[in-house]
């Protein structure tokens, strides 16, 4: 049977990585073969390639050049993780991926949309999440958890940029409402842990 492909989405600080290390848990405890792993990264190439793009002294760095970058990860992670785990019957839980790229590329920064959706083409060569979670928090406090421990390159963007990001998201959610779930992430941990279990639970009775 084939596996599953799921993804967790938001803007800096909405907590992808805690919920997704804790719905890995609520699968492992089902039984339930699955993988985890992130955008950019994923893979020996792709994690060298995050390190260039979220390194703080990389300002210079032209849009175009960050689109193409993602895209690079993105291809290795796709051959290399993501397609092989899903044939192989897996769930892939993965903190983000093509809809960063419209967001983060598309919204905040501007790049030609046509052009962003090319290069996510021929990265995925098809590949669409059958479920995303869309972890919704205003942008200032996501920037103010965030930015707790230090900055990278994107997550010292400005403000006005996080927000664009924000807006780039929920338009995408506008868009494909069967796909992209949004997902109040004010709460606390549990909470929100409970109600993406609760989702996930539905979806994985379809899956069976």
């Amino acid at each position: 049977m084939k596996g599953l492909f799921i993804t967790l989405e938001g803007v800096e600080g909405c907590g992808k990585s805690t919920q997704i290390r804790l719905l890995s848990r609520f699968l492992t405890e089902k039984g339930i073969a699955h993988v985890v792993t992130r955008e950019p990264g994923g893979t020996e190439i792709g994690d060298k390639v995050r390190k260039i793009l979220l390194d703080v002294s990389n300002l210079r760095m032209e849009p175009l050049t960050e689109l193409l970058l993602y895209a690079a990860s993105r291809a290795q992670h796709v051959l290399e993780v993501i397609r092989p785990a899903i044939l192989g019957g897996k769930i892939v839980l993965c903190d983000r991926f093509f809809d960063s790229t419209l967001a983060y590329q598309g919204h905040a920064r501007g790049i030609d949309p046509e052009l962003v959706k090319r290069s996510i083409e021929i990265a995925t060569d098809g590949l669409k999440p059958d479920l995303t979670f869309l972890l919704d928090i205003p942008a200032e406090v996501g920037i103010e958890r965030a930015t707790k421990k230090g900055v990278d390159r994107l997550e010292g963007e400005d403000l006005v940029f996080h927000k664009r990001v924000r807006q780039g998201f929920l338009g995408l959610a506008k868009n494909e409402p069967h796909r992209i779930l949004v997902v109040d992430a004010t709460c606390g941990v549990d909470e929100l842990q409970t109600k993406l279990r609760h989702i996930l639970e539905e979806k994985l009775r379809q899956w069976r």
